[in-house]
């Protein structure tokens, strides 16, 4: 049976009524509701929200117009029929604006008093009350007929005022009773005959010399059931106006101190919140009322519509952060980021943590999310949902296997661990499903998935990290777990996984031909720009979300040349520019214009400047108020694997990285330029991306006719070569015979002749900076020892800025070790040199050991007829 938010919640309050946030929950919203942060329109029995609330705004976008948007519309009815004519017609929103007419607000929506009893509500659009808008049509019909022309100046000053009859007797309303003794406003009382008169309460008119004939010219009322008739006016519906009245009465007190305040804290979120209609949150507060809740954590969602229920499982999230503080979410077996300031992207704050059913390990999970918020909080979900997902897996097998289903620590022991290691490397083995429920409370109950080799990898690696972080802190002591228990989890390992292939030639070109890109715009049913995403995808080889979460002032020109702005976020590199094709340009910039009319169409006008550098490009339709929230990355994703389904291909966007790495390779790049490109981290990661296996020979001819000098050279990194490889005659002419005159330094030979003698070193023996300084074959294994030492510091570093520094530092180092390769391969000593791995005395007169290359000379060769 699914369990769903709400629920969740109820159980939680009132299983830890004790507490001090169950007891007191009216006194802190109270405290809350009064505080200074709270609004003053948010208190009281009856809101009225101002017609241009940044939240809650009610009004027609149209300038003056007096009448409702209309739903989630930013125009009424008539004036939506209006822009809708002429949309079809190529008309532009800025322009409809400029030449929509205001309305003026229809009679029924506006409470007004009459013009006669100001304590009388008017109906029609006379501005009267029911009495007075009879008598002026009875007088008027005889004016008419008399031949005379009725005048309202004329009959206004014979009128009398009549009593008002105070609130409609309907206990949710808020509005005036029209004058009849059944006290019900004129909307009401159309209600009470529509449905059948529950009650049949009446008033029969005066006759003629009738005694006890009430002020308003009526008799007495009589019942059919009067029983009935109160009931009726006790759970009869608020009849929602659409003009900011939001009427909380008839609710008990809890539950309308949870809407008020729920109400004004997410009116702090009109950046980026949903938008709640009014009229959403009325049906809401008349459906607590319906069923005589207490509480909205009492209300049962399933009877509520789809919209509505999201509107509520917000509030209970909300509801959360008040009624449970930090401390009270570890009794209650769930985590809030909220708690430490730190949403994370595309996630709520809650996290369940009751599918842990022992106590000890969901405490030490939750200590662990807390150390983690404390002090480095991570960039996203993973690390959180990984290491839950391991406990539950561990969990669910203690709870089947272990003594007292785990419940006690210290009754397990090492082989318990070692059982549970054992069946899940068995169900990875045969594709068993999980022993865990790993969705949250409120999911679908998806089909769960089969247990994989990589899966199981990270439920050692979670399952570890997190016992050892008990055994670290002292907790496993604390509870009497064995610390045999902890250190029997092996480790899980790191896997990237496979990776991505690049397109083929004939993929590539099917999803890059104009046909099949029109097929993508079909897609996009919104045009929210489907199509714009995946084109900027193929030119540029970006991450999918360094496209997607764009700003509208993206494109610029530096010295003529088009460059896209963009942030590289997973790597710490902010406002990264590069250069883009012309048509791309052209394309972004229709994008731009889009993005501008729709910023227009939600606030009325065009951004400014300072709002054009923070709005998105892609901007999503929904909980966007300000227009700052890209689209998603699922809703690009969904797109575009309808669409490669319909053109029977199998891909995945990031295979254009992929695609476009090869493709830099094939034209003349290395892996530093790859990497620089991309925004790698490492030339490891560049690598990883650019496909340089030897089964493609075309790629390899590319590969090898990059030659670049090393770092003893005048311009280290300078490409020697423009197309062609290093002949053998080449690469011997530039050999340095080292039997002569060397003496063996660091990773090299020095050849400078004094040194050669035994005198001291000029240059204080900075032999790497210094263009006397040789590599040998025999030194080929070393540096490549060393580039890999310098990776993994590299990758250690505490932020990009040092790691960038140390990558630039050794990247001279790197090119020279590139080019030693392609030196050895052509005088065809790679192999030999590959196979060396410690220098020694009888190899000095080796031909590997004896054939070196100068820096410098590399750096001066060139092919015949091309310029260095």
């Amino acid at each position: 049976m699914r369990t769903t938010t709400h629920s969740v919640l109820s159980l939680l309050v009132n299983q830890h009524a004790a507490t001090r946030t169950v007891t007191d929950r009216l006194e802190i919203l109270h405290a809350l509701i009064a505080g200074p942060g709270v609004d003053p329109v948010f208190r009281g029995d009856v809101l009225q929200i101002p017609a241009d609330h940044p939240a809650y705004g009610w009004r027609c976008k149209v300038e003056d117009c007096q009448r409702s948007k209309e739903g989630n519309w930013d125009l009424c009815h008539s004036h939506q029929d209006q822009w809708a004519a002429h949309r079809a017609g190529g008309s532009t929103y800025t322009s409809f604006l400029e030449i929509a007419e205001p309305l003026q607000a229809r009679s029924w929506s506006d409470p007004r008093p009459c013009l006669v009893c100001p304590d009388l509500p008017a109906v029609g659009h006379m501005g009267f009350c029911t009495v007075h808008a009879k008598r002026w049509t009875n007088w008027e019909r005889y004016e008419r007929k008399k031949g005379r022309q009725p005048q309202l100046e004329d009959w206004l000053p014979r009128q009398r005022s009549l009593p008002g009859m105070g609130k409609c007797r309907v206990l949710a309303c808020s509005e005036l009773a029209d004058p009849h003794p059944l006290r019900l406003c004129f909307r009401h009382g159309t209600l009470y005959n529509r449905q059948g008169r529950p009650g049949d309460a009446r008033v029969p008119d005066r006759r003629h010399g009738a005694q006890h004939a009430g002020p308003h010219g009526h008799g007495p009322i009589t019942y059919g059931n009067e029983a009935a008739f109160n009931q009726w006016c006790r759970t009869a519906p608020v009849i929602v106006r659409m003009t900011g009245t939001l009427s909380l009465l008839g609710l008990r007190p809890l539950v309308k101190a949870e809407l008020q305040w729920i109400l004004s804290h997410h009116s702090q979120t009109v950046l980026e919140g949903a938008y709640w209609p009014l009229r959403f949150i009325q049906s809401i507060a008349q459906y607590c009322r319906d069923h005589d809740a207490s509480s909205l954590t009492d209300l049962d969602l399933d009877g509520l519509a789809d919209h509505h229920q999201k509107i509520v499982k917000a509030m209970l999230g909300e509801l959360r952060l008040v009624y449970f503080s930090r401390q009270d979410t570890k009794q209650s077996g769930f985590f809030e980021t909220a708690h430490y300031g730190v949403i994370f992207p595309n996630c709520s704050s809650h996290f369940d943590l009751t599918g842990i059913s022992q106590t000890w390990l969901r405490d030490i999970l939750w200590d662990f999310y807390d150390n983690l918020m404390r002090n480095k909080p991570p960039r996203s979900q993973t690390t959180f949902k990984a290491i839950r997902r391991a406990c539950t897996e561990l969990s669910a097998y203690l709870n089947a296997q272990a003594p007292a289903g785990g419940n006690d620590p210290r009754r397990l022991t090492e082989q318990h661990m070692l059982d549970f290691v054992a069946d899940q490397r068995h169900r990875a083995r045969n594709g068993l499903q999980p022993l865990g429920l790993h969705t949250d409370p409120g999911g679908r109950g998806r089909t769960q998935p089969r247990v994989t080799p990589d899966a199981v990898g990270r439920i050692f690696t979670g399952v570890r990290r997190l016992l050892r972080f008990g055994m670290d802190e002292g907790l496993t002591t604390t509870v009497g777990l064995d610390r045999r228990f902890v250190t029997a989890v092996p480790n899980g390992g790191t896997s990237r996984g496979g990776r991505r292939q690049p397109f083929s030639d004939e993929v590539a070109r099917a999803l890059a031909t104009d046909d099949n890109l029109k097929l993508l715009d079909k897609h996009d049913v919104e045009d929210r720009g489907l199509r714009d995403i995946w084109e900027a995808l193929v030119f540029t080889g970006r991450r999918a979300n360094e496209i997607i979460k764009l700003r509208h002032e993206c494109l610029g020109r530096i010295n003529g040349l088009p460059v896209l702005w963009h942030d590289q976020t997973k790597v710490g590199n902010l406002d990264e520019g590069i250069r883009i094709p012309e048509r791309l340009v052209e394309r972004l910039q229709v994008r731009q214009a889009k993005t501008v009319e729709r910023f227009v169409e939600r606030f009325g006008r065009k951004p400014t400047p300072e709002e054009r550098t923070q709005i998105a490009l892609f901007p999503r339709r929904s909980t966007n108020r300000a227009a700052l929230r890209s689209v998603s990355y699922g809703f690009f994703q969904t797109g575009f694997s309808t669409w490669v389904t319909e053109l029977d291909i199998q891909g995945v966007p990031h295979q254009a990285r992929h695609t476009l790495a090869t493709k830099l390779l094939k034209a003349g790049a290395n892996l530093s330029h790859v990497k620089r490109y991309l925004g790698q981290v490492s030339e490891a990661m560049a690598e990883h991306y650019a496909h340089i296996a030897n089964t493609d020979p075309r790629l390899n001819e590319a590969l090898n006719t990059l030659w670049v000098a090393g770092p003893g050279a005048a311009e280290p990194g300078l490409l020697l070569s423009s197309g062609e490889p290093m002949t053998r005659e080449q690469a011997e002419a530039l050999a340095v015979d080292l039997t002569r005159r060397s003496t063996p330094a660091e990773g090299g030979f020095c050849t400078f002749q004094p040194v050669v003698d035994g005198n001291a070193c000029p240059w204080n023996m900075d032999c790497h900076n210094c263009d006397k300084f040789v590599l040998s074959g025999a030194d080929l294994v070393y540096w490549h020892r060393k580039r890999e030492q310098w990776r993994m510091i590299a990758e250690g570093a505490p932020d990009p800025k040092t790691a960038d520094y140390l990558h630039d530092l050794f990247e001279p180092t790197a090119l020279a070790i590139s080019g030693l390769e392609k030196a050895l391969a052509a005088v065809g000593l790679l192999d030999e040199a590959l196979e060396l791995d410690l220098r020694r005395p009888q190899d000095y007169f080796g031909r590997v050991w004896a054939t070196a290359f100068r820096a410098q000379e590399l750096a001066r060769h060139q092919d015949e007829g091309e310029p260095a």
